[in-house]
């Protein structure tokens, strides 16, 4: 017999020729077979089992990053965030120390206890939540924690304040903690910046006693101006008040003159 070229070629069907590799007609050839999971209509196995609602309202929950005293550490020694200036989200996020999405319902940080025992750092930070064995590493190493609520607004403002501070707009007033948030912003045990300042050197000596660690005298230190900074409970920026607009163009701060004004954005 004769051989041509044409007959040395892979035939036509060999791979994926005639029906494509996809079977003679009905669903699986049109593409339309049912999802994974799907039991042909009977209530499924994965919705039979679970009774009890462990993740209800998950999302629709606050979420929170945390951020240990290990990674904090690590920042401080990198110099990725600066430890003789108050620290909030801005300074953790401009260092990459957390990543926070206000649009996936983040509000903020909470500081975990992962590296207390070896934590040196002397920094006055400010979160949204902190354990209590994250206070007492802190304070037994002289540093100062405070937490404060944060809504979305804010907190976009705060992880993003060079287009903010682009658009010309005055900066808004921080909103108040929801009614289920009171008690704990408002406890000095927790650092709270609603609660009463009298009640915390009580607050730090309890915690100290606690632990078993001799609380440092704040006062006598060299960055004690820097350590006993705090915002008001209505302000985003440290140094910046409600109410002032950042002009980026000629590097200037405007400030309201107008008592209507000013009454508006005073806490």
């Amino acid at each position: 017999t004769s051989i041509s070229l044409h007959l040395l070629r892979r035939p036509r069907g060999r791979r994926r020729g005639r029906r494509c590799g996809r079977g003679h007609k009905g669903e699986r050839q049109r593409g339309t077979r049912p999802r994974l999971g799907f039991e042909g209509g009977q209530t499924p196995f994965y919705i039979q089992i679970p009774k009890y609602g462990f993740n209800e309202g998950h999302s629709f929950g606050r979420h929170y990053q945390p951020l240990s005293l290990n990674r904090l550490q690590y920042l401080s020694d990198l110099g990725r965030v600066d430890p003789t200036q108050p620290i909030d989200l801005t300074q953790l996020v401009n260092g990459r120390g957390v990543t926070i999405q206000p649009y996936k319902r983040d509000y903020g940080v909470q500081l975990v206890e992962e590296g207390a025992d070896t934590f040196k750092a002397k920094v006055n930070i400010e979160v949204q939540l902190a354990s209590e064995l994250a206070i007492a590493a802190i304070e037994e190493s002289g540093g100062v924690v405070t937490t404060a609520f944060c809504d979305p607004r804010s907190l976009e403002i705060l992880c993003k304040p060079v287009p903010f501070f682009l658009r010309g707009q005055p900066i808004p007033k921080r909103m108040l903690p929801p009614e289920a948030l009171v008690p704990y912003y408002t406890d000095a045990k927790n650092r709270g910046d609603l609660a009463d300042p009298a009640k915390f050197p009580e607050a730090r000596l309890e915690l100290a006693q606690k632990y078993g660690y001799i609380l440092p005298d704040v006062t006598k230190d060299e960055l004690f101006k820097m350590l006993t900074t705090r915002k008001d409970p209505r302000q985003i920026f440290f140094g910046l008040a409600p109410g002032w607009v950042v002009n980026m163009a000629d590097k200037k701060i405007l400030k309201p003159t107008e008592e209507n004004v000013l009454k508006y954005y005073s806490s």
